[in-house]
């Protein structure tokens, strides 16, 4: 039995797992990073975008983790409600 999670196929399904995960320090900066400049724009609508835009934004500019926090939470919200 694998212990990782099941991330999913959908694009916002996998973002929704890794910013969980980032938020729950499981993941590090660069993990989820990663995982947003991987994901396809084009599978994502626009408001869901915006908010991967906005957390890439601020976790390339180093806010303080209480920010990124919240702009995390928010890109959250943004993709669990679109599509």
């Amino acid at each position: 039995m694998s212990t990782s999670p099941d991330t999913g196929t959908r694009t916002d399904d996998r973002l929704v797992t890794f910013v969980s995960r980032w938020l729950a320090r499981h993941v590090s900066d660069e993990e989820l990073l990663a995982a947003l400049d991987a994901a396809s724009p084009g599978d994502l609508d626009d408001e869901q975008a915006e908010a991967v835009d906005e957390l890439r934004a601020e976790l390339q500019d180093a806010s303080g983790r209480a920010e990124l926090e919240m702009v995390a939470r928010e890109t959250l919200e943004a993709l669990a409600l679109g599509g």
